[in-house]
């Protein structure tokens, strides 16, 4: 068996908080890049009632397909433009910050 080590690549990622204006930010994001990118409600008339307290979701086109992104999770833009979520945890045990030069 032969062994390998992951090549250090800087990526970016935001972190989607839920809120309208994080969606709004993460969508663009990925549209910008030439991704796509749909924002779910459960219950559009109870949100507009409530403030938003039914479940969302923002799915993506992924390299592997249509994938959903959970809330806190960190959306990532990987080294060939492509977008895809990463749980909190698996995330903060892979990735660190990148000091600005």
């Amino acid at each position: 068996m032969n062994k390998f080590r992951k090549k250090p690549v800087e990526i970016e990622a935001m972190q989607w908080d839920g809120t309208a204006e994080g969606t709004t930010q993460i969508i663009d994001w990925i549209l910008s890049y030439g991704g796509t990118a749909r924002y779910w409600c459960s219950d559009p008339r109870r949100c507009a009632e409530t403030g938003g307290d039914s479940p969302h979701a923002i799915f993506i086109e992924t390299l592997e397909g249509l994938i959903t992104v959970g809330l806190l999770d960190q959306v990532i833009k990987g080294v060939k433009n492509e977008f895809y979520p990463c749980k909190p945890d698996i995330f903060e045990a892979t990735y660190e910050p990148v000091e600005d030069e």
